[in-house]
């Protein structure tokens, strides 16, 4: 979880510095240009102020999310965020091993899915040996949960 927030925290001190410091100084020397109704340094200078606010409360509830993650909760007989499953693939007859995790943590190519993502939310609450059939991008892909491993015992 430290890695999760001190990523949020990073991205966050980097917006508010251009917040309060870079945006002021560009909105300033853009209305030196005069007119404001044509001046398209201050109209894009207004529009990215408005997108870093936007982002810096995103950030903000997502921090709060992420400090409110009781690991005691999670289930040490469940799927569940944390745990790494591996499927197998009923289509192909091929395992694959997933770790779930946040989406800040989400690297699919090595292994890590987020849980929302649509193999995430299908695994959420299910147990080994559960056969669980998934919606994806590229169509319907049926997994069984051949082995579970909670991250209470990962960790």
């Amino acid at each position: 979880m430290e890695e999760i927030r001190k990523k949020i925290k990073d991205e966050l001190d980097t917006l508010e510095e251009e917040l309060h410091f870079k945006l002021p100084k560009e909105i300033q020397k853009a209305r030196e240009f005069g007119d404001l109704r044509e001046n398209a340094e201050y109209k894009a200078a207004m529009e990215r102020q408005s997108i870093v606010q936007a982002r810096i409360m995103q950030l903000r509830k997502r921090m709060s999310e992420v400090d409110s993650i009781d690991l005691s909760k999670i289930p040490t007989d469940r799927v569940a965020y944390g745990s790494e499953v591996v499927l197998f693939e009923i289509e192909t007859e091929e395992k694959v091993t997933y770790r779930l995790v946040t989406s800040e943590e989400s690297d699919p190519e090595n292994g890590k899915i987020s849980t929302v993502s649509p193999i995430g939310q299908a695994l959420i609450g299910r147990e080994e040996g559960d056969e669980v059939r998934v919606k994806t991008p590229t169509g319907w892909r049926s997994f069984e949960i051949t082995r579970l491993t909670t991250i209470h015992e990962i960790e």
